[in-house]
């Protein structure tokens, strides 16, 4: 039960960051936040950002704890959904296709329902068509 309030509370934690980093205007700055937000609630920036969904995939099954693999997979999949808007082509897909990726898993294997996160796996159809 504690462990279950700590991931809630960080979840509110790193959903009121991410707003705050919405914010920001300009785009060098929402780009250092993200890089902030990374390091801080999911891992090394300097992984994240270059590994394939197969990599996130095997760091993610490095966490015992399902309920916390999946409120990480949750927030990593939000910083690439966000980051999508701070990069060009062909990044921005490769983003987009991760995030849908991992939103998708959390969606399956989750007990929480979001239309949030139902909305955002919408919204990638759109821009990028079919998800590979």
């Amino acid at each position: 039960m504690l462990q279950r309030d700590y991931i809630q509370r960080l979840i509110r934690e790193f959903m009121a960051a991410l707003e705050r980093m919405l914010e920001k205007k300009e785009v060098e700055v929402r780009r250092e936040k993200i890089r902030e937000l990374y390091n801080q609630y999911v891992g090394p920036y300097a992984f994240y950002s270059i590994a394939t969904i197969e990599d996130v995939m095997k760091a993610m099954a490095g966490i015992a704890d399902e309920e916390k693999r999946l409120s990480k997979m949750d927030m990593l999949a939000e910083l690439y959904y966000h980051e999508a808007d701070t990069v060009g082509q062909p990044t921005r897909d490769e983003l987009l296709n991760k995030a849908f990726m991992l939103f998708d898993y959390v969606e399956a294997h989750g007990d929480t329902f979001s239309i949030e996160r139902r909305n955002k796996m919408a919204q990638i159809k759109q821009k990028i068509g079919d998800v590979s």
